[in-house]
Parts: C-alpha cells; sequence; structure tokens
C-alpha cells in the first residue's frame, strides 16, 4: 500500500507548478487535497489488486492536475508541496486513511476478491474512486 501513496503523493508533486504565494493553513489540512490524493490512491490500490478492474490513466492524472490548479488558487509554494509529498509521515498517515477507507468498503487484504466487489460497487455507484476505474 505504501507504493500507492507514494505513486499519488509523486503524482501530485510533479503537476504543481512553481511561484505561488505561500497559504496559513498546511497543505495537510485541506480536506479537498489531502482526500483527493487519497481517493486516487484507493483506486491505484484497487486496479493493482484487482485484475478485472484497471485504473483511468489519464482521468487520474487530469484528476491530479485539477488538484493542482485548486492549491495554487490557494496559494501555496512549490516550497510547501515538496514539503508535504516528501513528508513520510504524511505518506504513512495518508496510507493508514486509506487502508481504514477500503476495509470499511469491505477490502480484505490479500483476498482479490474484495478489492473486484469493492471496485465494481464503486465503479457502480459513481464515486470518487469510481470514477477513476473502469
Amino acid at each position: 500500500m505504501k507504493k500507492f501513496a507514494l505513486m499519488a503523493l509523486m503524482a501530485f508533486g510533479s503537476v504543481f507548478p512553481a511561484g505561488y504565494l505561500s497559504a496559513q493553513t498546511a497543505l495537510k489540512d485541506v480536506a479537498e487535497i489531502r482526500n483527493g490524493i487519497i481517493f486516487v490512491g484507493m483506486a491505484y490500490e484497487i486496479s493493482e489488486k484487482c485484475d478485472s478492474v484497471s485504473a483511468r490513466l489519464f482521468r487520474g492524472l487530469g484528476y491530479l492536475r485539477s488538484l493542482r490548479s485548486r492549491a495554487s488558487e490557494l496559494g501555496y509554494s512549490e516550497a510547501e508541496i515538496d514539503a508535504y509529498i516528501n513528508d513520510e509521515a504524511e505518506k504513512d498517515r495518508l496510507e493508514g486513511i486509506a487502508r481504514a477507507q477500503l476495509a470499511q468498503l469491505g477490502v480484505v487484504p490479500e483476498r482479490e476478491e474484495t478489492y473486484c466487489a469493492v471496485g465494481r460497487a464503486e465503479i457502480a455507484a459513481n464515486t470518487r474512486v469510481g470514477w477513476l476505474l473502469r
């Protein structure tokens, strides 16, 4: 699971431009950004664990770009973004949140069929996670 959190944070960081003013709230405390990264990570994890569900790569990248735009609108600097994506404690925290959310949805680690069932249910419900899968 650490792999998906790292990939989501790295992708998030790679789509942010430099040169914006500093915001007062820590980036990790901005729910729409944090949750967006978690959703991308959850979709990625489902697609990695279930052969019959795949990630919508371009949609995911576009979503990460929209998060970038939103964070830019909020005034986050490149230094703040870099600090966020390189924070090991934050990566672990996001991973824990994603694991808990997947478990609440019915995922049982090491049981591929549970990832598939959750993935199909998320797609059917057109949730943000489901929107990132096919």
